[in-house]
């Protein structure tokens, strides 16, 4: 799998040095800068997984500009970090998955939160095992086995069901995963990834192709 993207906006020193720190424990891209650049990050790198922004002070008003933000791309998950003095009218974004961290939180618990968002379910680390039923997935060998036995997938195959896997109970549209999964360097229709979703059926067999689950009119999801 393709390491993780972290766009990471403050307007403070002591939260960049924090975080700066924080994220270099994980195997994530960071892309940082102050909150009048988040547009120009956003697409500078449209395939970023998680937006740590600070919400402190004016700030705070445009969580909900930045949440309406990630939800026309449908993928990335939110850290807001907030002031404990602006808890009372500080609302959690609830479009997309999100959490929050205090500022001045430790290192430890800002730590856990980004792990619990990039990685759900599995806070080890991109590395570990993901298993659902009969399957496992090994994210580090790129490796599916259904019931002990491998699965012939394609790289692309892989891709797909890996992205869906780790990113339950959300649709995303065709557009969406040909940008999450091919990437902005594919010409090709969107029709291909109808293609890819019946080969992987096909592999999957017909107890866990169930849970890949097409939304008509939308696109497809994984289904927890």
């Amino acid at each position: 799998m393709q390491r993780k993207t972290v766009i990471f906006i403050a307007d403070s020193l002591d939260n960049a040095h924090k975080f700066q720190q924080v994220l270099s424990g994980f195997d994530v891209d960071v892309a940082a800068g102050s909150s009048v650049q988040f547009k120009k990050l956003l697409a500078q790198h449209p395939s970023h997984d998680l937006v740590i922004y600070e919400a402190r002070g004016d700030a705070l008003a445009n969580v909900a500009s930045v949440e309406s933000t990630l939800v026309e791309d449908g993928s990335a998950s939110m850290l807001v970090i907030v002031g404990e003095d602006q808890l009372g009218e500080f609302r959690l974004p609830v479009q997309v998955k999100s959490d929050f961290v205090v500022h001045g939180a430790s290192a430890d618990e800002c730590a856990a939160r980004i792990r619990q968002l990039l990685w759900p379910g599995n806070e080890g680390g991109a590395g570990d095992f993901i298993a659902v039923d009969s399957m496992t997935i090994n994210l580090a060998t790129y490796q599916v086995k259904v019931d002990g036995e491998p699965l012939d997938l394609t790289y692309l195959e892989y891709a797909l069901l890996a992205f869906l896997v780790t990113h339950p109970g959300r649709t995303y549209s065709r557009d969406a995963l040909l940008r999450r999964v091919w990437g902005f360097d594919y010409y090709g229709g969107s029709r291909t990834v109808d293609v890819h979703v019946r080969r992987v059926r096909a592999k999957l067999g017909p107890e866990l192709a169930q849970r890949l689950e097409t939304v008509r009119g939308v696109g497809y999801l994984w289904s927890m």
